[in-house]
């Protein structure tokens, strides 16, 4: 079920908008056959090691393509050629390992809207905090479940974090955005980094998860005092390529990020026929079908190739599970990219159950469409659920919904507007702002691998002790990673 509520501000009447229930979440998506596509002409060329092949350009000139991106560090290079014996020709270079077709995937479903009204108050049940101030932070009962408001009790606040979000479009004018964005940079043909339009901006929605301004209008985000490094690796429609996605990393590196969130992915089927593009990315009248296990293998190589660029240049890179409730221990057809990269942070999602009716419901109740697996799942953060099968009207902080909606994340969206939205998408958010907090507290800097260590011996152990397949290691805690001793 995809949803989305998007409610804006600034009305005396708030014109609240829920999403009709959809196939999937607004998170990443399940890929298929019909929505990952082999583009034709476009290549990834995989060095052997972590550095390019010498004179890289004009052998590949030599076989019939053409560079047009260098990642020295990560051992990656992106070519075009229409020789569609390119590939074949390339991976004779010395030192390379493998040159495989780029793929387009559908990174999440954005969704459609209808109106209801909202009216009348309602108590913040967070302990007090700066957080109070904000109009509709009792409606962000996951900072509730990870104890994030008695995190900036003790004065943490990500202040000194840089946090790069690597999604669809953003508004860069959202009033709870604006003060904390320090750059803004897109890798998406056609399409600069704003959201256009006035549909769900899950860019926007996962931002302000993260770092939303405390500044007494809207949301807070969980780093409130941390700064938002916005990076467009998605269209609006929420589709992209893997090749924007590296480069979206590798920029993020070269920006000096702290941290990479990533609430984008496909999971992948690793034997399976897809389409290829034949060079009309727009145009399906002449696809063909191809049988591309290897460079399936291959891919998810390039993303750990740059993945591990980013964790050996010190930046935390986290990434959602997953939305196709699949059991990775089980079925291991499929292959989830990003967050079955090499050294990726992954985190599934945990909601309430009718949460507006009973505040003291668990928050950490395994959401129905997490992705799930003990090698599969690093953490747990919330990511709301909608599961709640009542069509109870409820009012909680002045707004009137559904109660289903509240059990839903509520952040922003475009066009100054908030919404509320559910999926892994939304729990990575969570846990990068615990990151964000935990190198604030460090004085900006900390390695990758002791912010996982950090997170590990803080995180809540709900499931089976040590790591379980629902919430690995724990579901995050901001209020201990931030109190318990270093390492």
């Amino acid at each position: 079920m995809s949803l989305g509520l998007v409610l804006l501000a600034g009305c005396s009447k708030e014109d609240i908008r829920v999403a009709e229930p959809q196939n999937s979440l607004s998170s990443a998506a399940t890929a298929s056959s019909e929505t990952v596509v082999r583009r034709s002409h476009q290549y990834i060329i995989l060095s052997s090691t972590d550095q390019l092949p010498t004179d890289l350009v004009s052998q590949t000139q030599a076989a019939n393509g053409t560079i047009t991106e260098q990642l020295p560090g990560a051992g990656l290079a992106l070519a075009t050629s229409t020789d569609p014996d390119f590939a074949a020709k390339a991976g004779r270079i010395a030192g390379v390992r493998s040159v495989i077709h780029d793929f387009s995937f559908q990174g999440y479903n954005p969704e459609a809207a209808r109106g209801v009204e909202a009216v009348q108050d309602a108590d913040n049940t967070n302990p007090a905090s700066s957080g109070d101030n904000d109009r509709f932070f009792p409606l962000q009962w996951g900072h509730t479940a990870i104890q994030a408001p008695e995190a900036w009790n003790t004065g943490a606040r990500g202040q000194g974090a840089l946090v790069a979000v690597l999604d669809g479009g953003f508004d860069l004018n959202h009033p709870d955005l604006r003060a904390n964005i320090v750059g803004a940079e897109s890798f998406v043909t056609g399409e600069k980094a704003q959201f256009v339009g006035a549909g769900f901006s899950h860019g926007t929605h996962t931002a302000g998860t993260i770092a939303a301004v405390d500044n007494n209008i809207g949301v807070i985000g969980v780093a409130p005092d941390a700064k938002l490094l916005l990076v467009k690796v998605l269209r609006d429609s929420g589709s992209g390529s893997f090749s924007w996605m590296i480069q979206g990393i590798y920029y993020a590196v070269s920006k000096q990020a702290d941290v990479i969130n990533m609430s984008l992915g496909a999971a992948i089927p690793r034997n399976s026929k897809f389409r290829d593009d034949n060079g009309t990315p727009n145009d399906t009248s002449d696809d063909t079908w191809v049988n591309e296990t290897k460079e399936i293998q291959e891919l998810l190589v390039a993303i750990s190739k740059a993945t591990t660029y980013a964790t050996k240049n010190g930046v935390t890179v986290i990434a959602s599970a997953g939305n196709d409730a699949n059991n990775g221990q089980r079925d291991q057809d499929l292959v989830h990219i990003p967050s079955g990269a090499t050294n990726v942070i992954s985190i599934s999602a945990t909601g309430p159950l009718g949460w507006a009716l009973n505040p003291s419901t668990s928050l950490d109740r395994v959401a129905s469409y997490t992705n799930y697996g003990t090698s599969d799942v690093t953490f747990a953060a919330p990511g709301g659920d909608a599961e709640y099968p009542g069509n109870e009207i409820v009012t909680v902080a002045g707004v009137r919904q559904y109660a289903f909606a509240f059990d839903m994340v509520f952040s922003c969206t475009s066009l100054g507007r908030y919404s509320w939205s559910a999926g892994t998408s939304m729990a990575g958010p969570h846990a990068a702002g615990v990151a964000a907090l935990l190198v604030g507290k460090n004085g900006g800097q900390m390695d990758p691998t002791q912010v996982r260590a950090a997170m590990r011996a803080s995180a809540d152990d709900l499931g089976k002790p040590g790591r379980d397949p629902y919430y690995g290691y724990g579901r995050v805690n901001a209020y201990r990673a931030v109190t318990q001793p270093a390492n």
